[in-house]
């Protein structure tokens, strides 16, 4: 499906659209001339000769190419390296696939005196070397999955490249690239990134069924690849919407991964609308009736300011309890989770005569850490779309109060829920005075507050 209607988009995205068609415009594909077909009859597509490839070659690789080329098993770069290179991204990540089998490579190591770490991943077939005791590299032997849960796969090891790419989720994941920079690609990935396209390989209900969070993964890599939000394929929707319940099978520290990424993406606000109409938010853990319109507005005025994934999910969220469930059913950090009742806490906060000061109040009345909060208070800031404010708060010092418990101890002041209430009390008319009050200032407004509070002081 090819779609010509404009999304309007940031400043920032434009400019990543920009950088993205640049990156791409140094590729010649070598079947051109008889047509994008035979690419995937004839899968060694074309030759990649970039600055980014020839980075990846460090002494290291280039031995543990030369390892695999001396004992016969093919080896190549596989899934998102191959995507990244082809943008001209360098990866972050290099993850090799082979023909050789776990016990093959074990062998071929031992004999050629590499050490191999990390043997849990031998099961699914991957072993990991570790070149000249300096770099790690991840080889795994080609798969094809014989059984499917909808979480996990039980594989079988083949020597056959197409039958692995056939078991990869997008296109774009499903391409190898040789060490002698051929590009194969078996299922018109080449072309999918061309066109800033994001499909599954062959039929989208058989692939999300095998695994029920390739759901999540396809929003994701359509905010990183496509530049129109509303150009999904009916027939990739229809499965996703018939598939929906199945990411409630689906753990909520891998649902966490892949949504955090998606709200991080170009394209978050349109997409989570879109995954919201489709049925994915009860399994996720949102409310069945999400405050839709909140988001939006959040979303439309949130491109000038970066805001916090958790943050911005939130919107979606009327109240504490809201946060508590998703939490639950996504196993948010401790500061995710504190960060999202905080929003939800103090986003509705009125105005104040002094408008920095109630934000002031709450850094320094915090029971947690300070510097936690400040970040907190910066994401209520942008939630509420109060860019002049967060300037000034984000140049604001947060100045140490200049009294401690057992200073006030020694004055006669109570241990206990007293002391707290005191020291409550003290902060908020240091904080008035725009901390200006010294501790013998603050020792002389003491008797005051006790009274004031009905507090008795020890003898």
């Amino acid at each position: 499906m090819f779609c010509r209607k404009w999304t309007v988009l940031s400043s920032i995205g434009r400019r990543l659209l920009n950088d993205y068609e640049a990156r791409l415009s140094f590729i010649i594909p070598v079947c051109s001339k008889k047509g994008y077909s035979l690419c995937l009859d004839q899968p060694a597509i074309m030759k990649l000769d970039t600055a980014e490839f020839k980075a990846l070659f460090s002494p290291e690789l280039t031995t543990l190419a030369s390892l695999f080329k001396k004992y016969g098993y093919e080896l190549r770069l596989a899934g998102g390296a191959v995507r990244d290179l082809l943008t001209k991204i360098q990866p972050k990540d290099l993850d090799f696939a082979t023909t050789a089998t776990p016990d093959q490579m074990k062998e071929m190591f031992s004999a050629e005196g590499v050490r191999t770490i990390n043997t849990k991943g031998e099961k699914h077939g991957t072993v990991t070397p570790r070149i000249n005791e300096k770099e790690n590299f991840e080889v795994t032997t080609l798969r094809i999955d014989v059984v499917t849960d909808g979480r996990h796969a039980d594989v079988e090891f083949t020597t056959d490249w197409k039958l692995d790419a056939s078991r990869r989720d997008l296109t774009i994941n499903s391409m190898f690239l040789g060490l002698d920079g051929t590009l194969y690609d078996y299922f018109g990935g080449y072309q999918d990134i061309m066109k800033r396209r994001v499909a599954f390989v062959g039929d989208p209900n058989s692939r999300i069924q095998e695994d029920f969070l390739r759901i999540l993964r396809y929003f994701r890599f359509y905010g990183r690849i496509a530049e129109h939000a509303d150009c999904h394929d009916d027939r990739t929707l229809k499965a996703i919407r018939l598939n929906a319940d199945g990411l409630g099978r689906i753990s909520g520290e891998r649902i966490w991964s892949e949504l955090r990424r998606i709200l991080e993406g170009n394209l978050a606000g349109d997409l989570v609308k879109t995954m919201l109409s489709l049925g994915l938010g009860p399994p996720i853990g949102l409310p069945v009736d999400p405050d839709v319109a909140e988001f939006d507005r959040v979303w439309s005025q949130q491109r000038a300011e970066y805001l916090h994934p958790v943050a911005l999910l939130v919107a979606l969220l009327r109240v504490q309890d809201e946060v508590m469930n998703f939490h639950s059913r996504v196993k948010l950090s401790s500061y995710e989770r504190d960060l999202g009742f905080f929003v939800v806490e103090h986003r509705g906060d009125k105005p104040h005569v002094k408008p920095l000061r109630p934000y002031q109040l709450l850094v320094v009345n915090s029971k947690g850490k300070t510097r936690d909060t400040k970040e907190w208070v910066c994401e209520v800031l942008k939630y509420r779309g109060d860019s002049a404010l967060l300037s000034e708060f984000e140049q604001w010092n947060v100045p140490r109060f200049p009294l401690n418990g057992n200073v006030l101890k020694e004055r006669g002041v109570p241990g206990g829920k007293a002391l707290g209430l005191v020291v409550h009390n003290l902060k908020q008319r240091w904080v008035e005075c725009d901390f200006n009050l010294s501790s013998e200032d603050l020792l002389l407004l003491l008797p005051d507050v006790l009274s004031e509070l009905g507090v008795k002081a020890n003898r």
